[in-house]
């Protein structure tokens, strides 16, 4: 579902508060995390994959990009792809140490450069060029599409590819044109076993423990889907990103493998992270708040926090679950069995009993939570 980021209130430290959200990026996580923990959200960050090109693995990395850079340069492409403005800084940082940046801009200067967004723009422009165009909807399907339309067959293009190389996009240009040279300044790769991470995450949105989880590439997406199947709960993840966890996507290449699992994400109009940031609390604000009135006073559940009066209660996962089902039943009976089904992981109606207790006891309003001997519990509306 591609939303548009309306007005959103002035910012306030409680904007968030009881919300809980998974970030699953790598570069430019802490962006995402301060603007939400800034908002009174809670924040679970696990990159479902990073970016190599640190000192470890970044050496054969880089010498394999400056062997495709010397290629390129020999070879006097007619068009080059800029695919990411991160990317393309990278890749001029890069050469210009390695002594090739003069030559390299030398070779772009004289062929048509197209930029599938405004951030790659930026970078081309900041190697003092100009680009030639730019692609219509900013994916790299819609940057291809543009060449195989507006120049004849049989040239050689060069690709700044990102981290996740997309072989169906190079195949269509193999098809068209004589040679296809790609660069790839850094790569995706999936976290090892050791980083505990992506399996927290993975269990919090198993069990709805959160309310939003944020993408930032279609990478990012398949790995944490992996980590899913690897872990025994890809259908629940599915179940709770199709129902009570929000996923957003920070635009529509990021969101084409949510929605090819059957997700309907939010995502901005403007495919950036600040609109993303916008996005979510708009959401979260408007659409993540249960409310319900009862004979003790308006109860809203925002997230985690349940709000009664002047009192704001954070909720462990148990009781909240049990009073997210109480309200969504809205005064009518739930079953024991229902609660029971409704409480994280594997529970039986002792664990449901002693969740309960705990929520009369937290919430602290005696007849809030009414008991219908032989049917079940409902609140007191």
């Amino acid at each position: 579902m591609q939303a548009s980021e309306g007005v959103v209130p002035t910012f306030r430290p409680d904007q968030l508060e009881g919300f809980r959200i998974g970030v699953t990026s790598d570069r430019r996580s802490s962006d995402l995390i301060d603007a939400f923990e800034r908002r009174g959200a809670r924040v679970l960050h696990a990159p479902t994959l990073r970016i190599a090109h640190s000192q470890q693995d970044g050496s054969l990395l880089d010498n394999a990009m400056l062997d495709d850079t010397r290629a390129l340069i020999d070879a006097r492409p007619d068009v080059l792809l800029a695919t990411t403005g991160y990317g393309v800084r990278r890749w001029f940082e890069v050469a210009d140490a390695a002594g090739l940046g003069e030559p390299l801009v030398g070779t772009l200067a004289e062929c048509d450069v197209l930029v599938r967004g405004p951030k790659a723009r930026g970078g081309i422009r900041a190697a003092g060029l100009n680009d030639a165009g730019m692609s219509d909807e900013e994916t790299t399907t819609s940057l291809v599409s543009k060449v195989l339309e507006e120049y004849p067959a049989g040239l050689t293009v060069g690709v700044q590819v990102h981290g996740y190389t997309d072989e169906e996009q190079l195949d269509r240009l193999r098809a068209v044109h004589a040679r296809v040279i790609t660069v790839a300044p850094y790569r995706w790769v999936a976290l090892d076993d050791t980083d505990e991470r992506v399996r927290h995450l993975v269990d919090a949105i198993s069990t709805a423990q959160l309310d939003c989880v944020t993408f930032t590439s279609a990478p990012a997406v398949h790995a944490l889907f992996s980590a899913a199947e690897g872990m025994g709960v890809y259908s629940e993840v599915l179940a709770a990103l199709r129902g009570p966890v929000c996923a957003a996507a920070v635009g529509p290449v990021t969101a084409a493998p949510l929605i090819a699992a059957g997700i309907v994400p939010i995502q901005p109009t403007r495919f950036r992270m600040g609109a993303l940031i916008r996005l979510v609390c708009e959401h979260l604000e408007q659409q993540g708040i249960d409310r319900i009135e009862t004979r003790h006073g308006p109860i809203s559940l925002r997230g985690s926090v349940a709000v009664i009066g002047a009192d704001r209660i954070r909720l462990p996962p148990s009781a909240l679950a049990i009073l997210r089902a109480l309200i969504a039943a809205r005064g009518s009976v739930v079953s024991r069995d229902d609660l029971v089904r409704a409480l994280p992981g594997t529970q039986d109606d002792h664990a449901m009993e002693v969740s309960l207790g705990r929520l009369r006891q937290t919430l602290g309003v005696p007849g809030l939570v009414a008991t219908v001997v032989k049917r079940g519990y409902r609140l007191n509306v």
